[in-house]
């Protein structure tokens, strides 16, 4: 088995729920009522995508070697 790490972004809806998406899985997508239930739900997401990966012999894109900085601007 290979370890892999994948960022989840985070979204909060204007209902309360959260959007989870994948950016290094493209339209890995899903959603939860809270925070902890939206990255449950992401990785199960990312294991699904995994798998359909591997069944069709593709390569699996991580983030291990993605750096991550976030800009804060006052316009």
């Amino acid at each position: 088995m290979i370890n892999h790490t994948y960022k989840i972004l985070l979204f909060k809806e204007p209902d309360g729920r959260y959007t989870a998406k994948v950016p290094s899985l493209p339209g890995c997508i899903t959603y939860g009522d809270n925070v902890e239930h939206a990255i449950e739900m992401a990785r199960e997401a990312i294991e699904l995508y995994i798998e359909e990966l591997q069944e069709r012999g593709e390569e699996i894109p991580d983030d291990k070697n993605t750096l991550e900085y976030s800009l804060n601007l006052v316009v």
